[in-house]
Protein backbone atom coordinates (compact mmCIF):
# COMPACT_ATOMS: atom_id res chain seq x y z
CA UNK A 1 0.00 0.00 0.00
CA UNK A 2 3.21 2.52 0.21
CA UNK A 3 3.13 3.13 -3.75
CA UNK A 4 -0.79 3.78 -3.26
CA UNK A 5 -0.09 6.52 -0.44
CA UNK A 6 2.57 8.07 -2.38
CA UNK A 7 0.04 8.32 -5.12
CA UNK A 8 -2.33 10.10 -3.54
CA UNK A 9 -0.18 12.90 -1.28
CA UNK A 10 1.03 13.40 -5.14
CA UNK A 11 -2.15 14.33 -6.30
CA UNK A 12 -3.03 16.54 -3.05
CA UNK A 13 -0.10 18.77 -3.46
CA UNK A 14 -0.98 19.55 -6.86
CA UNK A 15 -4.60 20.49 -6.19
CA UNK A 16 -5.26 23.78 -4.54
CA UNK A 17 -5.73 22.35 -0.78
CA UNK A 18 -9.21 24.62 -0.28
CA UNK A 19 -10.89 22.89 -3.80
CA UNK A 20 -9.84 19.66 -2.54
CA UNK A 21 -10.93 19.65 0.95
CA UNK A 22 -14.47 21.28 0.18
CA UNK A 23 -14.81 18.37 -3.07
CA UNK A 24 -14.52 15.59 -0.06
CA UNK A 25 -16.35 17.34 2.20
CA UNK A 26 -19.57 17.14 -0.35
CA UNK A 27 -19.07 13.68 -1.11
CA UNK A 28 -18.54 12.49 2.15
CA UNK A 29 -21.96 14.31 3.24
CA UNK A 30 -23.54 12.71 -0.21
CA UNK A 31 -22.06 9.01 0.83
CA UNK A 32 -23.55 10.10 4.43
CA UNK A 33 -27.29 10.29 3.11
CA UNK A 34 -26.73 7.20 0.41
CA UNK A 35 -25.91 5.08 3.69
CA UNK A 36 -29.16 5.86 5.52
CA UNK A 37 -31.38 2.97 6.37
CA UNK A 38 -35.10 4.00 6.93
CA UNK A 39 -36.92 0.51 6.07
CA UNK A 40 -39.14 -0.28 8.86
CA UNK A 41 -37.59 -3.81 9.35
CA UNK A 42 -33.89 -2.07 8.77
CA UNK A 43 -30.84 -2.34 11.35
CA UNK A 44 -27.81 0.11 11.59
CA UNK A 45 -25.49 -0.66 14.64
CA UNK A 46 -21.82 0.97 14.12
CA UNK A 47 -19.80 0.85 16.89
CA UNK A 48 -17.23 -0.59 19.68
CA UNK A 49 -17.84 -4.03 21.00
CA UNK A 50 -15.57 -5.98 23.65
CA UNK A 51 -14.11 -8.86 22.01
CA UNK A 52 -11.51 -10.74 23.39
CA UNK A 53 -10.36 -7.76 25.91
CA UNK A 54 -10.90 -4.84 24.11
CA UNK A 55 -12.92 -2.58 22.29
CA UNK A 56 -13.50 -3.54 18.39
CA UNK A 57 -15.55 -1.94 15.94
CA UNK A 58 -18.23 -3.80 14.48
CA UNK A 59 -21.07 -2.55 12.00
CA UNK A 60 -24.30 -4.17 11.59
CA UNK A 61 -26.39 -2.52 8.78
CA UNK A 62 -29.48 -4.45 6.56
CA UNK A 63 -32.48 -2.65 5.31
CA UNK A 64 -34.57 -5.89 6.72
CA UNK A 65 -33.86 -8.06 9.40
CA UNK A 66 -34.89 -11.44 7.75
CA UNK A 67 -32.12 -11.33 5.13
CA UNK A 68 -29.34 -14.13 5.15
CA UNK A 69 -26.32 -11.99 7.77
CA UNK A 70 -22.91 -12.19 5.71
CA UNK A 71 -20.16 -11.52 8.53
CA UNK A 72 -17.27 -10.05 6.65
CA UNK A 73 -13.65 -11.24 7.20
CA UNK A 74 -11.14 -8.65 5.88
CA UNK A 75 -7.98 -8.99 4.44
CA UNK A 76 -4.62 -7.19 4.94
CA UNK A 77 -3.54 -8.12 7.74
CA UNK A 78 -4.52 -5.12 8.72
CA UNK A 79 -6.63 -3.73 5.94
CA UNK A 80 -10.40 -3.00 7.19
CA UNK A 81 -13.16 -3.16 5.13
CA UNK A 82 -14.81 -0.63 6.67
CA UNK A 83 -14.26 2.80 4.44
CA UNK A 84 -16.17 0.80 1.64
CA UNK A 85 -20.04 0.93 2.94
CA UNK A 86 -20.73 3.08 -0.14
CA UNK A 87 -19.11 1.07 -2.71
CA UNK A 88 -21.62 -2.00 -1.07
CA UNK A 89 -24.52 -0.16 -0.30
CA UNK A 90 -26.65 -2.53 -2.54
CA UNK A 91 -25.45 -5.65 -0.99
CA UNK A 92 -27.87 -4.39 2.39
CA UNK A 93 -31.08 -4.59 0.14
CA UNK A 94 -30.33 -8.32 0.75
CA UNK A 95 -28.06 -9.05 3.21
CA UNK A 96 -27.88 -7.52 6.62
CA UNK A 97 -23.88 -7.04 6.11
CA UNK A 98 -21.56 -7.00 9.07
CA UNK A 99 -18.16 -5.32 9.07
CA UNK A 100 -15.58 -6.03 11.63
CA UNK A 101 -12.42 -4.29 12.01
CA UNK A 102 -9.92 -6.48 13.26
CA UNK A 103 -7.33 -5.68 16.39
CA UNK A 104 -4.58 -3.67 14.22
CA UNK A 105 -6.96 -2.58 12.00
CA UNK A 106 -9.56 0.15 10.64
CA UNK A 107 -11.23 1.93 13.35
CA UNK A 108 -10.93 -0.48 16.19
CA UNK A 109 -6.55 0.37 15.76
CA UNK A 110 -7.76 3.99 15.89
CA UNK A 111 -9.59 3.77 18.83
CA UNK A 112 -6.35 3.93 20.58
CA UNK A 113 -4.02 3.20 18.92
CA UNK A 114 -1.25 0.04 18.91
CA UNK A 115 -1.54 0.31 22.93
CA UNK A 116 -5.02 -0.60 23.17
CA UNK A 117 -4.13 -3.22 20.39
CA UNK A 118 -3.51 -6.04 23.05
CA UNK A 119 -1.58 -8.95 21.11
CA UNK A 120 -1.94 -9.17 17.51
CA UNK A 121 -1.33 -12.42 16.03
CA UNK A 122 -2.73 -15.13 14.07
CA UNK A 123 -4.16 -17.30 16.56
CA UNK A 124 -5.82 -14.48 18.29
CA UNK A 125 -7.39 -12.73 15.57
CA UNK A 126 -8.99 -16.48 14.71
CA UNK A 127 -10.16 -16.42 18.36
CA UNK A 128 -11.29 -12.86 17.96
CA UNK A 129 -13.31 -14.09 14.72
CA UNK A 130 -15.08 -16.66 16.67
CA UNK A 131 -16.02 -14.58 19.37
CA UNK A 132 -17.47 -11.71 16.95
CA UNK A 133 -19.43 -14.40 14.95
CA UNK A 134 -21.29 -15.62 18.53
CA UNK A 135 -21.81 -11.59 19.36
CA UNK A 136 -23.26 -11.39 15.90
CA UNK A 137 -25.68 -14.31 16.16
CA UNK A 138 -26.86 -13.54 19.79
CA UNK A 139 -27.31 -10.37 18.46
CA UNK A 140 -29.46 -10.87 15.27
CA UNK A 141 -30.95 -14.18 16.45
CA UNK A 142 -29.85 -16.44 14.04
CA UNK A 143 -28.17 -20.02 14.25
CA UNK A 144 -25.84 -19.54 11.46
CA UNK A 145 -24.18 -16.08 9.38
CA UNK A 146 -22.76 -16.60 5.80
CA UNK A 147 -18.75 -16.33 6.16
CA UNK A 148 -17.60 -13.87 3.94
CA UNK A 149 -13.67 -13.54 3.82
CA UNK A 150 -11.72 -11.55 1.57
CA UNK A 151 -7.55 -11.84 0.73
CA UNK A 152 -5.78 -12.77 4.17
CA UNK A 153 -9.50 -13.19 5.50
CA UNK A 154 -9.75 -16.04 3.48
CA UNK A 155 -6.50 -18.08 5.48
CA UNK A 156 -8.83 -17.39 8.62
CA UNK A 157 -12.00 -17.93 6.53
CA UNK A 158 -10.98 -21.30 5.34
CA UNK A 159 -9.96 -22.86 8.73
CA UNK A 160 -13.46 -21.28 10.59
CA UNK A 161 -15.67 -22.69 8.12
CA UNK A 162 -14.06 -26.15 7.81
CA UNK A 163 -13.57 -26.28 11.64
CA UNK A 164 -17.59 -24.59 12.45
CA UNK A 165 -19.87 -25.54 10.52
CA UNK A 166 -22.08 -24.90 13.19
CA UNK A 167 -21.90 -21.51 13.22
CA UNK A 168 -21.90 -20.62 9.60
CA UNK A 169 -24.14 -21.42 6.60
CA UNK A 170 -21.85 -21.08 3.55
CA UNK A 171 -18.37 -20.02 2.95
CA UNK A 172 -17.62 -17.15 0.14
CA UNK A 173 -14.48 -16.17 -0.61
CA UNK A 174 -12.84 -13.66 -2.88
CA UNK A 175 -9.24 -12.87 -3.30
CA UNK A 176 -8.79 -16.37 -2.05
CA UNK A 177 -5.41 -17.45 -0.65
CA UNK A 178 -4.31 -20.69 -1.72
CA UNK A 179 -1.36 -21.20 1.03
CA UNK A 180 0.52 -24.06 0.26
CA UNK A 181 3.67 -23.50 3.29
CA UNK A 182 5.91 -22.03 0.47
CA UNK A 183 5.63 -24.31 -2.15
CA UNK A 184 3.61 -22.59 -4.47
CA UNK A 185 5.64 -19.32 -6.71
CA UNK A 186 2.61 -18.35 -8.97
CA UNK A 187 2.16 -14.93 -7.93
CA UNK A 188 5.93 -14.14 -7.77
CA UNK A 189 7.09 -15.58 -10.99
CA UNK A 190 4.45 -13.87 -12.60
CA UNK A 191 5.29 -10.63 -11.29
CA UNK A 192 8.97 -10.98 -11.61
CA UNK A 193 8.13 -12.05 -15.26
CA UNK A 194 6.14 -7.93 -15.67
CA UNK A 195 9.26 -6.30 -14.28
CA UNK A 196 11.60 -8.48 -16.52
CA UNK A 197 9.10 -7.83 -19.61
CA UNK A 198 8.46 -4.34 -19.01
CA UNK A 199 12.00 -3.64 -19.27
CA UNK A 200 12.80 -2.70 -15.20
CA UNK A 201 16.04 -4.87 -14.25
CA UNK A 202 16.57 -3.36 -11.47
CA UNK A 203 13.19 -3.75 -9.73
CA UNK A 204 13.35 -7.94 -11.12
CA UNK A 205 16.81 -8.11 -9.62
CA UNK A 206 15.34 -7.07 -6.14
CA UNK A 207 13.10 -9.37 -6.48
CA UNK A 208 14.59 -12.40 -7.26
CA UNK A 209 17.64 -11.42 -4.84
CA UNK A 210 14.76 -11.81 -1.84
CA UNK A 211 13.46 -15.67 -3.24
CA UNK A 212 10.69 -16.89 -3.67
CA UNK A 213 9.62 -18.09 -0.14
CA UNK A 214 7.46 -14.95 1.19
CA UNK A 215 8.41 -17.06 4.73
CA UNK A 216 11.59 -15.88 4.90
CA UNK A 217 11.57 -12.05 3.88
CA UNK A 218 11.84 -9.19 6.62
CA UNK A 219 9.11 -6.66 6.71
CA UNK A 220 11.33 -4.46 4.49
CA UNK A 221 11.40 -7.23 1.58
CA UNK A 222 7.68 -7.93 2.27
CA UNK A 223 6.89 -4.08 1.69
CA UNK A 224 9.04 -3.49 -1.19
CA UNK A 225 7.88 -6.77 -3.44
CA UNK A 226 3.98 -5.62 -2.24
CA UNK A 227 4.67 -1.93 -3.87
CA UNK A 228 6.77 -4.01 -6.87
CA UNK A 229 3.94 -6.02 -7.40
CA UNK A 230 0.95 -3.77 -7.36
CA UNK A 231 3.21 -1.53 -9.39
CA UNK A 232 3.93 -3.77 -11.94
CA UNK A 233 0.05 -4.36 -13.11
CA UNK A 234 -1.78 -1.53 -14.33
CA UNK A 235 -5.38 -3.31 -13.06
CA UNK A 236 -4.52 -4.08 -9.43
CA UNK A 237 -2.95 -0.31 -9.56
CA UNK A 238 -5.54 1.73 -10.87
CA UNK A 239 -7.76 -0.22 -8.40
CA UNK A 240 -5.70 0.82 -5.52
CA UNK A 241 -5.85 4.15 -6.90
CA UNK A 242 -9.69 4.31 -7.06
CA UNK A 243 -11.44 1.98 -4.96
CA UNK A 244 -8.99 1.35 -2.34
CA UNK A 245 -7.98 5.04 -1.73
CA UNK A 246 -10.81 6.41 -3.19
CA UNK A 247 -13.23 4.96 -0.97
CA UNK A 248 -10.75 5.58 2.30
CA UNK A 249 -10.85 9.47 0.89
CA UNK A 250 -14.76 9.63 0.68
CA UNK A 251 -15.43 7.62 3.82
CA UNK A 252 -18.12 9.80 6.16
CA UNK A 253 -16.40 7.44 8.57
CA UNK A 254 -12.46 8.34 7.88
CA UNK A 255 -11.16 11.45 9.12
CA UNK A 256 -7.80 12.51 8.02
CA UNK A 257 -6.50 11.52 11.30
CA UNK A 258 -8.51 7.87 10.50
CA UNK A 259 -6.97 7.77 7.20
CA UNK A 260 -3.14 8.11 8.71
CA UNK A 261 -4.22 5.79 10.93
CA UNK A 262 -5.22 3.38 8.85
CA UNK A 263 -1.66 3.00 7.53
CA UNK A 264 0.02 2.66 10.52
CA UNK A 265 -2.68 -0.24 11.57
CA UNK A 266 -1.13 -2.12 8.32
CA UNK A 267 2.23 -1.67 9.54
CA UNK A 268 1.28 -2.81 13.35
CA UNK A 269 -0.44 -6.15 11.56
CA UNK A 270 2.63 -7.57 10.22
CA UNK A 271 3.01 -9.05 13.62
CA UNK A 272 0.32 -11.94 12.28
CA UNK A 273 1.57 -13.05 9.07
CA UNK A 274 4.32 -15.64 10.75
CA UNK A 275 1.30 -17.34 12.35
CA UNK A 276 0.26 -18.37 9.00
CA UNK A 277 3.48 -19.85 7.31
CA UNK A 278 3.04 -22.99 7.91
CA UNK A 279 -0.60 -23.59 6.66
CA UNK A 280 -0.91 -25.98 3.58
CA UNK A 281 -4.30 -25.41 2.94
CA UNK A 282 -3.75 -29.06 0.87
CA UNK A 283 -2.52 -30.63 4.31
CA UNK A 284 -5.61 -29.14 6.59
CA UNK A 285 -8.28 -30.41 3.76
CA UNK A 286 -10.63 -30.08 1.14
CA UNK A 287 -14.10 -31.64 3.02
CA UNK A 288 -16.61 -28.54 4.21
CA UNK A 289 -20.15 -29.99 5.36
CA UNK A 290 -20.77 -26.04 4.41
CA UNK A 291 -21.51 -24.40 0.87
CA UNK A 292 -18.94 -23.32 -0.67
CA UNK A 293 -18.33 -20.23 -3.14
CA UNK A 294 -15.12 -18.85 -4.65
CA UNK A 295 -15.62 -15.34 -6.81
CA UNK A 296 -12.29 -14.37 -7.98
CA UNK A 297 -10.84 -11.43 -10.27
CA UNK A 298 -10.25 -13.15 -13.46
CA UNK A 299 -6.62 -11.17 -13.67
CA UNK A 300 -5.45 -11.22 -9.92
CA UNK A 301 -1.73 -11.03 -9.56
CA UNK A 302 -1.74 -10.97 -5.90
CA UNK A 303 -3.53 -14.39 -5.47
CA UNK A 304 -4.30 -15.85 -8.80
CA UNK A 305 -7.36 -17.11 -9.82
CA UNK A 306 -5.92 -20.33 -11.00
CA UNK A 307 -4.82 -21.51 -7.76
CA UNK A 308 -8.13 -20.20 -5.86
CA UNK A 309 -9.73 -22.47 -9.40
CA UNK A 310 -7.63 -25.65 -8.67
CA UNK A 311 -8.63 -25.51 -4.72
CA UNK A 312 -12.36 -25.34 -5.65
CA UNK A 313 -12.12 -28.13 -8.21
CA UNK A 314 -10.65 -30.23 -5.44
CA UNK A 315 -13.10 -29.43 -2.61
CA UNK A 316 -16.03 -31.62 -1.45
CA UNK A 317 -18.69 -29.61 -0.16
CA UNK A 318 -22.58 -30.40 -0.22
CA UNK A 319 -22.98 -27.30 -3.02
CA UNK A 320 -19.82 -25.17 -4.44
CA UNK A 321 -19.30 -22.46 -7.42
CA UNK A 322 -16.50 -20.63 -8.83
CA UNK A 323 -16.80 -17.76 -10.87
CA UNK A 324 -14.32 -15.19 -12.45
CA UNK A 325 -14.87 -11.57 -12.21
CA UNK A 326 -13.43 -10.17 -15.47
CA UNK A 327 -11.95 -6.99 -15.41
CA UNK A 328 -10.77 -7.38 -12.15
CA UNK A 329 -7.54 -8.09 -10.25
CA UNK A 330 -7.36 -7.95 -6.43
CA UNK A 331 -10.62 -6.22 -4.42
CA UNK A 332 -12.68 -7.63 -6.91
CA UNK A 333 -15.73 -7.67 -5.10
CA UNK A 334 -14.53 -3.81 -4.29
CA UNK A 335 -13.92 -3.22 -7.83
CA UNK A 336 -17.71 -4.42 -9.24
CA UNK A 337 -19.69 -4.59 -6.57
CA UNK A 338 -22.50 -4.90 -8.31
CA UNK A 339 -21.18 -8.08 -10.51
CA UNK A 340 -20.14 -9.69 -7.11
CA UNK A 341 -23.70 -9.18 -5.54
CA UNK A 342 -25.40 -10.58 -8.44
CA UNK A 343 -22.97 -13.80 -7.72
CA UNK A 344 -23.97 -13.89 -4.12
CA UNK A 345 -27.87 -13.67 -5.18
CA UNK A 346 -27.25 -16.38 -7.99
CA UNK A 347 -25.27 -19.13 -6.37
CA UNK A 348 -25.20 -17.80 -2.20
CA UNK A 349 -28.57 -16.46 -1.63
CA UNK A 350 -30.18 -19.55 -2.53
CA UNK A 351 -28.49 -22.03 -0.84
CA UNK A 352 -28.81 -20.27 2.28
CA UNK A 353 -32.59 -19.52 2.14
CA UNK A 354 -35.67 -21.35 0.71
CA UNK A 355 -36.20 -18.67 -1.88
CA UNK A 356 -35.44 -18.59 -5.05
CA UNK A 357 -32.58 -16.58 -6.41
CA UNK A 358 -33.27 -12.76 -6.24
CA UNK A 359 -32.13 -9.72 -8.72
CA UNK A 360 -29.95 -6.78 -7.99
Amino acid sequence: MLIATTTATAAALTTPLAALLTHRALRRAANARLMRITTPNGIDEQGFVRIGGIDQWVSIRGEDRANPVLLEVHGGPGAANSPYGARTRSWERHFTLVRWDMRGAGLTFANGGAPAQGPATFEQLYADALEVTRHVRERLGVDRVVLLASSFGTVFGLRLARSHPELFSAYVGTDQNVLEAGRDTTAYDAALGRLRAAGKAKQAAEIEAMGPDPRRWSRKQRTAYDKLCVGSDPLTLDTVKKVILGSMWLSPLYSLRTIAAYFKAQAFSETVIPGSHDIDVWADGTTFEIPFFVFQGAHDVITPASRAKAYVDAVDAPRKAFALIEDASHFAALRHPDRFLTLLLTHVRPAVTAAPAATA
